[in-house]
């Protein structure tokens, strides 16, 4: 399939469609999940045990404060109950998923297709490389170009010989302090992005300098800043000037853990702490992008990757922003016209290739 075809269209896992057909579109989630390489045994010998019991109620408190010390939890391998949590989204007026799991955390091309079939919701899969513990022995062998070419591959042909393209580039997983392999990765994926017109979404390493760290070196390769997803705004940048000056280089900044407050595991930062804001304070932080004029630059989702925040499991799930974030947005100031610009348009603009 040519650049021309593809252009001003948006590619799903079960081709192509018109932009107009999105809808109120989720821009980060995973609706399957191998999350081996990002779980993390306990240290404290009382707590190994909790690391391999199956979610329950009996430790979902624990889980709340550890949900990447459990296996089971960092695993979604049920398309069951991925199909149940995602008609949950479409209930709630949900249209569009752009799921983000790439092979190395348990990427399924038709799996989505079949989950896609069944929900009659769109799904849009992501291709690249996530964070280097998760990368396979032979990618410090691999070149930019090497790494540009299965990228453009699953765009343009399919994954593997499944036939299902992927419709964005993303997310490529940065640690911090970032590792050479991420740095091939990004450049890579910055090729690609020329090359095919997607558009591109990374997870910053998780350190508040690790965004402007990502759009220097994307900067540098070519990429396309304005076709940029920076995700997990709302865990990286916690002071209002440096939203700013990271989107006043042009890339989207996509909030994207709504539901999720407190910290983050203290094992996972490079700082000493790294807080997480709550919903209501992501709303008066996206109001004030909003006022500075930054509307169009803003997209929401959950990013729910643990089993604990799903709705089965007594979690918030993927209808949260349309059932209560939203509710509370046009309570404190932020219009319908706004919500569907972030919610609809915005996603309705990136995703379609240029």
């Amino acid at each position: 399939m040519t650049k021309t075809e593809r252009s001003g269209k948006v590619q799903t896992v079960l081709g192509l469609i018109d932009k107009e057909s999105l809808g109120v579109t989720l821009t980060h989630e995973h609706l399957l999940f191998d999350g081996e390489g990002v779980f993390a045994k306990p240290k404290a010998a009382s707590e190994k045990e909790l690391a391999y019991q199956k979610v329950s109620i009996s430790n979902l408190s624990w889980l709340r404060y550890h949900p990447y010390e459990n296996l089971d939890n960092v695993l979604f391998l049920s398309e069951q109950e991925a199909i149940d949590e995602a008609m949950l989204y479409k209930k709630a007026g949900g249209r569009t998923i752009v799921d983000v799991t790439l092979s190395e955390i348990g990427r399924d091309p038709q799996a989505l297709a079949r989950i896609s079939r069944t929900t009659g919701l769109n799904i849009i899969m992501g291709s690249g490389y996530y964070t280097a513990p998760c990368h396979t022995p032979d990618m410090s062998v691999k070149t930019v170009e090497e790494l540009t070419e299965e990228i453009v591959r699953d765009v343009t042909e399919g994954v593997g010989n499944t036939g299902v393209r992927s419709g964005l580039i993303g997310e490529i997983g940065c640690s911090w302090p970032i590792h050479d392999n991420e740095k091939k990765a990004l450049r890579a994926a910055a090729r690609a992005q020329q090359i095919t017109g997607a558009c591109l979404s990374v997870h910053p390493g998780r350190n508040t300098k690790a965004p402007f760290e990502v759009i220097e070196i994307l900067g540098e390769a070519g990429a396309d800043l304005s076709r940029v997803i920076m995700c997990h705004i709302d865990a990286r940048l916690r002071n209002h000037d440096e939203r700013v000056k990271l989107a006043r280089t042009g890339c989207y900044l996509e909030y994207d853990l709504w539901g999720w407050e407190g910290h983050f595991p203290s094992y996972w930062t490079a700082d000493d702490f790294m807080d997480l804001p709550n919903d209501t304070q992501r709303i008066y932080e996206v109001r004030q992008l909003i006022e500075e004029g930054y509307l169009k630059q803003i997209l929401f989702s959950h990013d729910i990757c643990a089993k604990s925040r799903r709705v089965c499991y007594g979690g918030w799930g993927l209808p949260h922003i349309l059932n209560y974030a939203v509710p509370m947005m046009l309570q404190r100031g932020i219009t319908r016209e706004q919500i569907d610009t972030i919610m609809v348009e915005n996603p309705k603009r990136l995703l379609c290739f240029v």
